[in-house]
């Protein structure tokens, strides 16, 4: 083996959410479990357990749906903060084999270990030691694809879950993939894949057996990604300085709102949201964002930059209240709203003597509200403006915080 030879391993966590509600709650363990909200609206599919993957769930599919094809499962909602934590721990343990991780979701990175083998042997011996340490020192299950290029680890890895590990030698590449499903290959979303089929492309080997000037002329730019995909050919790095360049949160509406103190309502939850996972990550955030989807499924997205970076939920909101009112008409009605805060910066911690007397006040105040939360869960405790009209707080549980 060249020592210049390059390797790649793409890690994926198998079933991440359920997994870590299963690590939770081991009642869970082999049961069809799904984490998503509520079956009655319009949410979607965040995780299923392979008990549930069994009767066809998957994620992002509609909970409605889901419940169909598996009405026995069990329903957990969502704790994205529990799972976050659980995340950075999972890619420790990768920066601590390299520093060349690219992670590029909260259960997925690319790893390039070439040269590491002096230090952790071969790379099948590599993965291995991965697995043994996520599983020992996590509890969880990880599945690994290793290759020489990003595109043919990320297909190992999606052929050998659950909890595989699948390595593809220097030269193989073609061989491996030629059988495979055409809807294997990365970047092949179903529209494709149908066209495909229709012209009687099923595998990746029938792909790899047209010419690339006949893959151009069919498919223009995309014809020659896929003549190369087809024959395992990436020139892809990993980007090991690649980081989270933002946070958000966003609601998809039971039905469609139009009421701009609902709205408004939503967005100082979703605000406060965001700036506690700001302050978890310890980053603060210079540009505010407010994503709008219509009843047509049209996207508008507006932002808006601070003259200082926060982690503050009140500076948040106030400027994507200000978008809102900018950029959405009253009566015009909404499927989904989000909240997010780009331009992210180390730099959480506050020195409080460099604010005022108000500003001081108000950051105490989040950090004992971030420690009611984290000890006795997001909904202990809430701000009184976040009420409906006509709720009346009991006055417990509830805090009316400036705007």
């Amino acid at each position: 083996m060249s020592a210049t030879q390059r390797w790649i391993i793409l890690a994926d966590l198998d079933a991440f959410f359920a997994s870590v509600e299963e690590l939770l709650n081991p009642a869970l363990r082999g049961k069809p479990l799904i984490v998503g909200g509520d079956p009655r609206s319009r949410s979607v599919v965040c995780s299923a357990s392979y008990a549930a993957r069994a009767y066809g769930v998957r994620s992002a599919m509609p909970m409605s749906r889901a419940v169909r094809l598996c009405p026995q499962a069990v329903i957990v909602p969502p704790r994205h903060g529990v799972y976050a934590e659980h995340s950075r721990a999972v890619m420790e343990i990768l920066r601590a084999i390299t520093p060349a991780v690219e992670q590029v979701s909260v259960d997925e990175a690319f790893l390039d270990i070439t040269g590491c083998e002096r230090l952790w042997g071969t790379p099948r011996q590599i993965g291995e030691l991965i697995r043994r340490r996520v599983r020992e020192e996590r509890q969880l299950t990880i599945s690994l694809g290793i290759a020489a290029t990003k595109l043919v680890a990320k297909i190992a890895c999606d052929v050998g879950k659950p909890n595989g590990l699948v390595l593809v030698e220097p030269g193989e590449e073609q061989r491996f993939l030629a059988p495979l499903p055409i809807e294997r290959m990365w970047g092949v979303g179903k529209v494709t894949a149908d066209h495909l089929r229709a012209y009687g492309v099923a595998t990746i080997g029938d792909l790899a057996a047209w010419t690339e000037e006949r893959l151009t002329a069919t498919f223009g730019d995309l014809g020659r990604a896929l003549y190369r995909g087809a024959r395992g050919l990436d020139d892809g790095a990993v980007h090991a300085e690649r980081e989270r360049r933002s946070v958000s949160h966003e609601i998809t509406f039971d039905v469609d709102l139009d009421d701009r103190a609902a709205l408004e309502r939503a967005l100082l939850g979703m605000s406060d949201q965001v700036a506690a996972q700001l302050r978890r990550q310890n980053m603060v955030g210079q540009t505010v964002r407010i994503k709008l989807r219509y009843p047509d499924l049209s996207i508008a997205t507006r932002q808006a930059t601070l003259e200082q970076p926060t982690d503050q939920g009140q500076a948040i909101y106030a400027q994507a209240r200000a978008l809102l009112r900018r950029n959405w008409h009253p009566g015009q009605p909404l499927r989904l709203l989000g909240v997010g805060v780009a331009g992210l910066l180390e730099g959480g911690g506050y020195q409080l003597e460099l604010f005022d007397a108000s500003d001081q006040k108000r950051i105490r105040l989040n950090r004992s509200l971030d420690e009611i939360r984290s000890r006795y869960g997001s909904k202990a405790i809430r701000r009184a403006s976040q009420l409906p009209p006509g709720e009346k707080a009991s006055g417990e549980g509830d805090v009316d915080q400036e705007r």
